[in-house]
């Protein structure tokens, strides 16, 4: 019987040490600080922007993180969010770092066909684009295909060949496009880009950096068809040459993000994988860059969200809101009304208001006038920029006074 109690006293003893043990260990790894040791969640689409039913896990990169970053779940190595309106940098990490662009190259090369004007004409394939390396539309020499379309291919599907053939159409040879190319970006801001070629392939003189192609980008969604064609998901043309003649856009955001309009997918072995992802919500246009990333889609999904974690948002003008009488001219009305067409909702980033809002109409209008009819315009500046802008109508209808009505009207003014 001693024995029996000796025995089960030395069994209590035992899980008492290691329950001890088993608390002292838990305790250090709780210790550690949240820096070195960052949580890794799930994104679920009750906790961001992920369209319903998709659920995607945060994995841990394997390169340092800067310290102090505010999202040290990103594994990309250059990263940036803005606000498109204003070119507000929201986040950014190693954003102005030369880097290289791969196929995110392609959304200059959109560019530069929209501004053109000339997406009514055929593209005759060269020899230079047909047997394209890399991903390809398969495209024949001696072709002829819409260039409108030949755009969509070369977004959707990130067709090198498509891509080759628009820049000869457009300048006569590659060098000069893409030598028009970098200097158009530099234009529009982007003073740390070159390109090389228009698809993205690799060269050791083709660069970027993320806040360039950000920049790049909210330009891009001023132009018209610029959204309507990076957000196509599938699209069918008769010239494609694989049954069923259907292609489908490789940039999964569409799918997985809620709001998700754009842009491009990229990758090499030089450049890693790249994105230029894009959303809008409440009339706000969100763009993220991530470039060598290892988890790009996760990396673009926490990006956006933070971007529109990180914006309050203001309605500066509202629609239909009268504006002021305006004199008329010779109408058989002394004045008229005129308002708004529609609302400007702004991001707002601080406590300071940093729109200026600026009435364009003239101190006084001719008659005739109709209603509806445009007077002027309300545009909001951020510093020197243009950020958006809405036209000024007039509410009614003014007749243009009667020469004999006028005349009279003189008539009285001399012997009143």
């Amino acid at each position: 019987m001693k024995i029996g109690k000796i025995f089960l006293g030395i069994i209590l003893s035992i899980l008492i040490m290691t329950k001890a043990e088993a608390m002292t260990e838990y305790q250090a790894v709780n210790e550690i600080p949240q820096a070195t040791a960052p949580t890794i969640t799930t994104l679920t689409s009750e906790n961001s922007g992920l369209n319903p039913n998709y659920s995607i896990p945060l994995l841990q990169g394997s390169r340092p993180v800067p310290a102090g970053d505010a999202l040290p779940n990103v594994t990309a190595t250059a990263a940036i969010v803005i606000e498109a309106s204003t070119g507000h940098v929201i986040y950014s990490r190693n954003a102005d770092q030369r880097m290289f662009p791969a196929s995110t190259t392609k959304m200059m090369t959109l560019i530069m066909a929209l501004e053109s004007g000339r997406l009514d004409e055929f593209v005759t394939i060269g020899s230079h684009a047909d047997g394209t390396e890399g991903s390809t539309l398969w495209l024949n020499f001696n072709e002829s295909i819409p260039m409108r379309e030949l755009l969509y291919g070369m977004m959707m599907v990130s067709a090198n060949d498509a891509a080759i053939a628009i820049a000869e159409h457009l300048d006569g040879s590659v060098l000069d496009f893409t030598a028009h190319m970098t200097r158009r970006a530099k234009e529009l801001g982007a003073t740390g880009t070159q390109f090389t070629n228009p698809n993205g392939l690799h060269a050791d003189n083709h660069y970027t950096t993320a806040h360039d192609l950000a920049l790049l980008a909210a330009h891009g969604f001023k132009l018209a068809e610029f959204e309507e064609i990076i957000t196509a998901k599938e699209k069918s043309f008769d010239w494609i040459h694989d049954f069923p003649k259907i292609i489908r856009n490789e940039n999964q955001m569409l799918w997985l993000y809620n709001g998700c309009n754009g842009v491009k997918t990229g990758y090499t072995d030089a450049a890693g994988r790249c994105l230029v992802s894009a959303a809008k919500r409440n009339g706000i246009q969100i763009i993220a860059v991530v470039l060598d990333s290892e988890y790009m889609w996760t990396d673009s999904i926490q990006l956006l969200d933070y971007g529109f974690q990180n914006v309050k948002f203001e309605t500066l003008v509202k629609a239909g809101e009268v504006v002021k009488n305006v004199p008329i001219m010779s109408g058989r009305k002394k004045s008229v009304e005129v308002k708004t067409t529609e609302e400007i909702v702004m991001p707002i980033f601080g406590n300071d208001e940093p729109y200026e809002v600026v009435y364009d109409l003239p101190k006084i209008l001719n008659a005739p006038i109709t209603n509806g009819q445009k007077v002027g315009k309300v545009r909001i500046m951020y510093g020197d920029k243009e950020a958006a802008a809405v036209d000024i109508i007039a509410t009614a209808d003014v007749e243009q006074k009667s020469f004999f009505r006028w005349f009279s009207e003189k008539i009285k003014g001399l012997f009143s």
